[in-house]
């Protein structure tokens, strides 16, 4: 950085605190305690005053931020971009309605775009890619995300996870706003609707739907960590969410059978990890391709997908109210688990 800036707040960005904006403007190349010390000394002013480090800013503010000084390491360009990628950065708009060609850069980079909404990107996630990095696996939606929008003042953010085997759609906040407003929603287990749809081992017994509830835990296994139905002596809601243990429900519905297999659609009524895999794979039909909890080997991986979100709409929207926001997209799964384009009708869930 080779002299002061002044970066003015975008809509997208308002409401942070001054120490995440400059955090995610300036990337990883600059330590936070770098960022902090600018705080802490005054080199970093918001609108010419002096502020501290966890006061909100707003659209229209100037911050003001100080060069890098000789005795820090010089930081890299503020981007994202893989020096290794033939993608371009995208173009300087805001992304809170991505433009056609963001669309045509993301699925360059394998995230196709089912649908958008304000400050909402809809992804359909592929299966066998994670939402973030971790270890043994760089490639990830975020890694992609960066790339896409290495100059976007805000960048797009997961507003939640699947597991990395499980495709579908996949919540993108383009706004910070967006993205704690989901966040919100998220925590309420009741004001999201999430469907999924899962072909499982087996001849599901019920012929209308039923509700599942179970207690799971997290326990240590021979082959690891495992998600575990825990029996009602073995219970402990006491530690969270996820652990020791914690109370999971879905409701399924049968849709087609086909040989020894039976497709799915499950709703969500909790959001544990791995639930559904483990709430069908304790009942003795676990999903195909899902080697970790017993299913069969599937040349087309593990066969879960979400498949539907249904989102109230925000409260600024005209359609606000009792509207909803829905969102689906079918997975592309081959024959024989094809799946027609109407499976399963939304007054039947």
């Amino acid at each position: 950085m080779s002299g002061v800036q002044h970066i003015t707040v975008t809509p997208e960005e308002s409401g942070q605190k001054l120490l995440q904006f400059l955090q995610r403007r300036l990337g990883k190349d600059v330590p936070k305690a770098a960022v902090m010390r600018w705080i802490r000394t005054g080199q970093v002013r918001v609108n010419k005053g002096r502020a501290k480090p966890f006061d909100r800013i707003a659209e229209g503010d100037v911050v003001r931020v100080p060069p890098f000084h000789s005795e820090e390491p010089e930081a890299a360009p503020v981007t994202n971009a893989d020096p290794h990628s033939d993608m371009r950065p995208g173009p300087t708009s805001a992304p809170g309605t991505p433009s056609p060609d963001h669309a045509a850069r993301l699925e360059q980079a394998g995230l196709s775009v089912a649908a958008q909404a304000e400050g909402l990107l809809v992804l359909h996630k592929p299966a066998g890619l994670p939402v973030q990095p971790g270890t043994g696996h760089a490639d990830a939606v975020t890694s992609r995300l960066a790339r896409c929008f290495a100059d976007a003042p805000f960048m797009p953010t997961p507003a939640h996870r699947l597991d990395k085997d499980t495709s579908g759609l996949l919540l993108v906040a383009t706004s910070y706003a967006r993205l704690q407003s989901l966040h919100a929603l998220f925590r309420n287990e009741h004001a999201i609707g999430k469907f999924y749809l899962a072909w499982v081992q087996g001849d599901w017994p019920e012929k209308t739907p039923v509700t599942l509830k179970d207690t799971l835990g997290k326990r240590d296994t021979a082959k690891g960590e495992r998600v575990l139905r825990l029996s009602p002596d073995q219970g402990n809601t006491t530690g969270g969410d996820d652990g020791p243990s914690a109370q999971a429900s879905c409701t399924v519905t049968p849709v087609l059978r086909r040989g020894n297999a039976t497709l799915l659609a499950v709703r969500l009524h909790t959001g544990r990890t791995h639930q559904i895999r483990v709430q069908l794979a304790g009942r003795g039909f676990p999903i195909l391709g899902d080697r970790k909890y017993g299913g069969p080997a599937c040349a087309q991986g593990m066969l879960l997908h979400a498949w539907r979100i249904v989102l109230p709409a925000p409260a600024d929207s005209p359609a606000s109210g009792n509207e909803t926001l829905t969102f689906t997209c079918l997975p592309d799964w081959k024959s024989p688990f094809d799946v027609p384009p109407a499976p399963l009708a939304p007054s039947d869930l």
